[in-house]
């Protein structure tokens, strides 16, 4: 079966976006950078892919992206429609039409979605953009955690998991420390 695999850039006061949903200040090294390019290709978006010649680049991991609205605006206000087109992709909104026929826009349950997903026919799995309310909605589904911590500390924003205080554990898999001292940590949840 797929895994459903949440993979968030954090702060270090737990926020994945200020409150204006600004992320610029999530900043990396060189060596961060290629990492990411060499590891998670996949979940570059696709103009991101393009601009660095690795547009037909094969999937390694990932071949869904599912996201909430707000994750999806800021490539909608750059005229982006379709913003990983390598990927296929499902938003959550109850209020948006799909603006383009290759991203599936639905207000149905999150987790009854993931379901249908994860049951698919595809060694790839499933890549959990964002945000927090969808998060906290699906983490009884999440098979795996990866967090890029930056050393940053924001103040207020929005956080990864955006519900009431409920516990879930999780173990460390494995992680990596970078030049500018962001770090990426891969957990997978403990057994309740």
């Amino acid at each position: 079966m797929r895994k459903l695999v949440y993979f968030i850039s954090l702060s270090l006061d737990g926020f994945i976006a200020g409150p204006e949903d600004q992320v610029d200040f999530f900043a990396g090294s060189d060596d961060y950078v290629q990492y990411m390019v060499t590891t998670y290709s996949d979940l570059m978006p696709h103009h991101a892919r393009v601009q660095l010649g690795m547009s037909d680049q094969p999937l390694t991991r990932f071949d869904t992206v599912v996201m909430g609205r707000r994750t999806y605006d800021p490539a909608l206000q750059m005229g982006i429609t379709s913003p990983y087109s390598h990927l296929q992709q499902v938003v959550f909104s109850r209020t948006l039409a799909s603006p383009d026929p290759q991203v599936n826009v639905t207000a149905a349950d999150p987790r009854e979605v993931i379901r249908g997903l994860k049951n698919e026919d595809s060694r790839f799995d499933i890549y959990l953009a964002g945000g927090g309310q969808l998060a906290a909605a699906l983490l009884p589904d999440i098979d795996e955690l990866i967090i890029k911590r930056y050393p940053v500390i924001i103040g207020s924003g929005l956080r990864a998991f955006d519900h009431e205080f409920t516990p879930a554990q999780f173990s460390m898999l494995d992680t990596a420390t970078f030049d500018s001292g962001n770090s990426m940590t891969r957990f997978a949840p403990l057994a309740q």
